[in-house]
């Protein structure tokens, strides 16, 4: 038997703009993401059964169907069946360590690492840009965890760009462990109350999701300029967020008022807030300043940096 261990970086989006609404009910999106250390360990092996087994560590995890790592396994099985009759089923173990639900795509790039590590088992040497083509039948997300780095994705999010990598930056992400915010919920409810600024013709929605291409921050992230990009951080989704939560607004007005942040925001629907800085030193030390100010042990906090690449193998057997 054979197998493969890959990590899985979570994303923060650095931008998030909500252009207008799409033909198949999605919003039309203009993103830049970026990859993160914080990650997942992904281990896929072969199997003698024709079956498909998912393993994790988080209690709060599926390991059936509705896994997204799972329906990445399945959806090669259907892609190619040939490759399944001829390895037969694999076996997937989750050690998470991304926070569940949390707006960093944890789901999404561990069923990116599903189909990186399939297609290694199974011989079939896809390339890149079919990996992320059948990742964006997945998720929105998918097709960026597959790539990593910094890019910007219109479309839906599937629709990348990349962009030169950072480095250098480092981050402080805060979550609540029992709070979570519906992606749905939050993309219907900016849509109840911000619709009526939609583009709704197809050819400026086009020319407007392009527009993020000679954005200010897009010159920045091409500059690396750390403090110009936490400038020009947004993110739509914290106009309909940060009312109707008040633990996410806490959390980046903390941020906010402590000195040595180049700039704070909610990453996606959220709940999570980071901060951005310019050396580990100034993030640790700005980390215990947020414990001793929120004094909850609900609260989790993280210090990592940007990263230059998406899926990774780490090792082979």
């Amino acid at each position: 038997m054979r197998s493969y261990s890959l990590i899985a970086p979570a994303k923060i989006n650095l931008y998030l703009e909500i252009i207008g609404d799409r033909p198949d009910g999605y919003h039309e999106l203009a993103m830049i993401l970026q990859s993160i250390g914080l990650a997942d360990q992904i281990d896929v092996h072969s199997i003698s059964t024709d079956s498909i087994r998912v393993h994790c560590n988080h209690p709060q995890v599926p390991t059936d169907k509705s896994n997204l790592a799972y329906r990445a396994a399945e959806l090669m099985v259907r892609q190619f069946p040939e490759a399944f009759a001829k390895y037969g089923g694999v076996e997937i173990t989750v050690n998470k360590q991304i926070p569940v639900a949390a707006g960093l795509a944890g789901g999404s790039t561990n069923a990116a690492a599903v189909l990186v590590g399939i297609d290694l088992l199974w011989k079939l040497g896809l390339t890149q840009s079919e990996l992320e083509d059948l990742g964006g039948t997945l998720g929105s997300d998918v097709p960026f965890c597959v790539a990593g780095g910094t890019a910007i994705a219109t479309g839906r999010g599937e629709q990348l760009s990349p962009l030169p990598s950072l480095d250098n930056i480092y981050i402080v992400l805060a979550k609540y462990r029992s709070l979570e915010v519906s992606t749905a919920w939050a993309y219907k409810t900016y849509r109840e109350q911000f619709g009526h600024s939609y583009i709704r013709d197809s050819d400026n929605l086009a020319v407007r999701a392009n527009a993020v291409h000679s954005g200010a921050i897009v010159k920045a992230v091409v500059n690396k300029d750390a403090g110009e990009i936490a400038q020009k951080l947004h993110n739509d989704l914290e106009r309909v967020v940060l009312p109707a939560y008040p633990q996410v607004l806490q959390l980046r007005e903390v941020f906010a008022n402590q000195e040595g942040v180049l700039g704070t925001m909610m990453s996606g629907s959220g709940p999570t807030v980071f901060a951005l800085f310019e050396s580990q030193q100034q993030a640790e030390q700005i980390k215990l300043q947020v414990r001793e100010a929120i004094i909850d042990e609900d609260l989790e906090l993280f210090v990592t940096r940007i990263i230059t690449h998406g899926i990774k193998v780490v090792s082979s057997v």
